[in-house]
């Protein structure tokens, strides 16, 4: 008897030592999804501290500041000079395809499919995105995704691709995701792709403006039910 409630004391013992680092991990992740906010399209603004990233800034609807800002690509719905005007200051690192080069001004970092870079301590690797059943974003364009790691996390901004091959090697804890199809993926493909690249979270973007509905990005959510989480944001 003694022996038994001692195995039971040693038991409770290491789940309560288990359970700090479950819960710490979860409300890691919890934090991080507070601090992303999508503005439409594929714009998010996420803030870390005192680091703020901006991606593919479309359609800003008010003057900000921020600290990063990631392009993928040079279509007029990603890389948008009035828009990035809006937000970029003095010390704004702007990171960028070389055909966005020549559209923008300020302090520019270009990057290719494969690069990696440290812009004030966020790392940022840029990974391929390209259409694999149309041409609108054709492979030999070398435009990009981001990996980049905020707070300790891993955030994959896929930019306007297809469900990619390269995706099985991707590691990211959020994945950015297109769901509307004509130009990128439909909701049934991105569902792959998430299940490729096994994020902890998935949301889905590039929806409710060009091209997509909301609809897209439940039929993403429904998919990957019980397999993935999914987050659908309300655009801010």
């Amino acid at each position: 008897m003694r022996r038994s409630n001692g195995v039971s004391c040693i038991a409770l013992f290491l789940i309560l030592m288990i359970l700090p680092f479950a819960d710490a991990g979860g409300k890691e992740i919890g934090s991080m999804l507070n601090d992303i906010h999508w503005l439409g399209h594929d714009t998010f603004k996420i803030t870390s501290g005192k680091i703020t990233v901006y991606t593919d800034p479309f359609r800003i609807k008010k003057k900000d500041k921020a600290d990063i800002i990631l392009i993928t690509h040079e279509h007029y719905d990603h890389c948008s000079p009035e828009d990035v005007e809006k937000i970029a200051g003095d010390s704004t690192v702007i990171v960028a395809t070389p055909d966005c080069a020549g559209k923008l001004s300020g302090d520019i970092r270009t990057v290719k499919p494969g690069d990696r870079i440290t812009v004030k301590g966020v790392d940022i690797e840029a990974v391929p995105a390209y259409n694999t059943n149309k041409q609108f974003h054709t492979k030999d364009k070398g435009w990009v995704g981001y990996i980049f790691t905020i707070e300790g996390q891993r955030v994959y901004l896929s930019g306007d691709t297809d469900h990619i091959p390269e995706m099985k090697t991707f590691k990211a804890d959020i994945a950015l995701l297109p769901v509307s199809g004509t130009y990128v993926m439909t909701a049934d493909e991105a569902v792959r792709a998430a299940l490729d690249i096994k994020p902890k979270v998935a949301i889905p973007m590039h929806y409710d403006s060009i091209v997509g509905t909301k609809k897209d990005a439940e039929r993403f959510a429904n998919g990957l039910k019980g397999k993935i989480e999914v987050k659908i944001l309300e655009e801010e």
